[in-house]
C-alpha cells in the first residue's frame, strides 16, 4: 500500500491560496487565487492535506440541494493540520491533525440539540454547503466540530471516513446489527461500512448498477458473500438493507429483498422520486427510515471503531485542479472506492491505495 501520510506544515500561512470555486448550477468549478480566511472566535485555520469527493458535492453542484452559500468552496471530508487558533479555542494546538466533517455548527439550544439529536437542528450549518469547505489549500472550522484523526490512517485514507464512513456508520447502527445486510450502491460509503459490518459479524450482499461486473468484483474482494445488479433479488432474504445509491426506484426493490420486520435505511441526503408500490411490500412490519446528517457522537464512536477493524479505504488521489474531473467520474460510476483531492499536488499523477 502506498504511504500517503502528509506531515503538514504548521508555520504561518500565506495570504493567498488555491481554491476551486462553485459559483452557479450548470457551471464547472473555477480555479481561483483566494485570500486565506482569517480565524474568528472559536475557529481554527487548517492547512488542508486531503479532501474527499462526496456524492453530496454532486447534489450541491447539480442544484438538488438548494440555497448553498455562493460563491462556495465545496468539500466536507477534510483532513489537515491546525495553523492558527482563534480566541476561545480550548483542547487543540497548532500542528494538531484533525478531520472536518459535514456538520459544521449547531445552535445547541433547540429541542433537537437538547435531546442529543443535533443532526436535526433546524439552524445547523454544513461544511461545503453553508460554510466554505476543503476544495482549497486552507479552510476554517468551528473547533468544537472537528475530530482527532487516528494515527493509523494517512491523510488520504482518512478523508473518506469523514462523511462516507460516518454516514455509513450511523446507517449501520439503524440496522440492529443485521446478520444478512444488503448494500445498494457499492461506492465510497458502502466499501467502508462493509468492512465494519463484517467485523461485527454480518454477511454482506452487494448491489451495483446492473451489468457492473467490475463493481461486483470489487465487492467480492472486500468480502461480500454475494454481489449482483440492483434489479436482482439476493439468494436469501435480508435482515436489513442500506440504500447508498440516490435512486428512489430502489426502495420498493429493497423492500422486496428484506424479510418480515426487516429494515430499509435510506442513507442519502437526496433521492430521486420514489415510485408508487403496493402495500404488501411494506406490510408484515417492515420498516423504512432515513438518515440525516451526523452527530459529533457518531464521529467519536466511528473513529474509535475504524482502527480496530481496521478499515482500509480504497482511494484514488487527484490534484485539486482536477476537481471537476473527479465529480464527473463520480457521477458516472468510474471511481472504485473514493476519490480524494490533493491541494498541494503539482503533478498529474494518481495515487491508489
Amino acid at each position: 500500500m502506498t504511504d500517503t501520510t502528509r506531515h503538514t506544515d504548521s508555520s504561518t500561512p500565506p495570504t493567498t491560496m488555491k481554491a476551486m470555486l462553485f459559483e452557479r448550477v450548470g457551471s464547472p468549478l473555477r480555479q481561483v487565487d483566494a485570500p486565506v480566511p482569517q480565524c474568528g472566535p472559536g475557529q481554527v485555520l487548517v492547512r488542508v492535506a486531503a479532501c474527499g469527493v462526496c456524492r453530496t458535492d454532486l447534489h450541491v453542484v447539480d442544484g438538488d440541494l438548494e440555497e448553498p452559500k455562493l460563491p462556495l468552496v465545496l468539500g466536507h471530508e477534510i483532513v489537515g493540520s491546525i495553523v492558527e487558533l482563534g480566541p476561545g479555542v480550548d483542547g487543540l494546538e497548532r500542528g494538531d491533525r484533525i478531520g472536518i466533517p459535514w456538520l459544521g455548527w449547531t445552535c445547541g439550544e433547540c429541542e433537537y440539540c437538547a435531546k442529543g439529536q443535533e443532526n436535526l437542528c433546524s439552524r445547523a450549518r454544513f461544511t461545503g454547503y453553508q460554510i466554505d469547505g476543503g476544495y482549497a489549500q486552507y479552510t476554517l472550522a468551528d473547533a468544537r466540530y472537528c475530530f482527532p484523526i487516528p494515527e493509523s490512517f494517512s491523510d488520504f485514507e482518512a478523508a473518506p471516513l469523514l462523511c462516507a464512513g460516518l454516514i455509513g456508520f450511523r446507517s449501520l447502527r439503524m440496522t440492529d446489527q443485521a446478520r444478512r445486510l444488503g448494500l445498494y450502491g457499492f461506492g465510497a460509503a458502502a466499501h467502508i461500512i462493509a468492512q465494519v459490518a463484517q467485523h461485527q459479524g454480518s454477511e454482506i450482499y452487494a448491489f451495483t448498477r446492473p451489468g457492473d461486473s467490475e463493481g461486483q468484483a470489487f465487492a467480492r474482494r472486500l468480502g461480500a458473500v454475494w454481489a449482483g445488479g440492483s434489479d436482482e433479488l439476493p439468494p436469501v432474504e435480508l435482515d436489513a438493507a442500506i440504500l447508498f445509491a440516490p435512486v428512489g426506484a430502489l426502495l420498493p426493490l429493497s423492500l422486496r429483498a428484506v424479510r418480515k420486520a426487516g429494515v430499509v435505511v435510506c442513507a442519502g441526503i437526496h433521492m430521486s422520486e420514489i415510485p408508487a408500490f403496493s402495500y404488501d411490500l411494506l406490510w408484515e412490519e417492515r420498516v423504512v427510515r432515513s438518515v440525516a446528517n451526523l452527530t459529533r457522537r457518531d464521529g467519536d464512536e466511528f473513529l474509535e471503531v475504524a482502527p480496530r477493524v481496521p478499515v482500509r479505504s480504497r482511494i484514488e488521489v487527484l490534484p485539486l485542479t482536477h476537481a471537476n474531473e473527479a465529480l464527473e467520474r463520480l457521477r458516472s460510476g468510474q471511481i472504485e472506492g473514493a476519490a480524494v483531492l490533493d491541494p498541494w499536488s503539482a503533478t498529474e499523477d494518481r495515487t491508489r491505495s
